[in-house]
């Protein structure tokens, strides 16, 4: 394979947040109850508002954390292409590995994902782009209104499409790219299995 068609791992950290999966459940059952897909029960229709704004956020720092790896990971593209006379004044944008990794995911990557249990991995990866736009942290809960916490979602897809049209950029899809993506204790120990199986480490023991 070509050293220019292979970009830099796509590394995904995860965050610490043992709630998380509880409250996302809780929402999701939360907004059935209010569209009448679900009894509701004795709970009340602010209870549930909560439940369903309390999962929202969450889903905003997960994405948030998601494409702060997804932007690093843009970063080290553009370097590389830097390191690649026959790549440099292509037109190759931040644009164009966004709307690669959205639009022209490879097979490999989306089989990894699908396996993870991600199967609308564009949805995720043009939201999480879209709030890394806006966001340079996470912000409190309460600094947030509760019309952007409900469609969060909405405005994040716009944003990224506003990002995308900011500038003339090249498509990548023909290029030949590709890349892995890994989950960063998986990448970690395949870097420790590299470096064990390496000559100067068995010269070392």
């Amino acid at each position: 394979m070509n050293s220019f068609r292979t970009l830099p791992p796509l590394i995904l950290h995860p965050f610490a947040d043992s709630a998380g999966p509880d409250k996302l459940v809780e929402s999701s059952r939360a907004s059935l109850m209010i569209q009448g897909l679900l009894p509701s029960g004795e709970r009340s229709t602010a209870d549930l508002d909560r439940a369903l704004l309390d999962g929202r956020y969450c889903e905003i720092r997960m994405l948030f954390y998601v494409g702060k790896d997804l932007v690093r990971w843009i970063e080290q593209c553009l370097e590389h292409i830097e390191h690649h006379s026959e790549l440099r004044d292509t037109g190759i944008r931040y644009q164009s590995f966004a709307a690669f990794l959205v639009n022209h995911t490879p097979p490999t990557v989306q089989a990894k994902l699908r396996k993870w249990g991600v199967a609308d991995f564009k949805a995720i990866f043009t939201r999480a782009l879209g709030l890394n736009s806006v966001l340079a942290d996470i912000p409190p809960a309460d600094s947030l209104t509760e019309e952007f916490v409900r469609n969060y979602y909405r405005y994040a897809d716009q944003i990224f499409q506003c990002r995308q049209t900011q500038t003339q950029f090249t498509d990548l899809e023909n290029f030949g790219f590709e890349f892995e993506i890994y989950a960063s204790g998986e990448y970690s120990r395949m870097l420790e299995r590299e470096w064990a199986e390496s000559p100067a480490s068995t010269e070392e023991r």
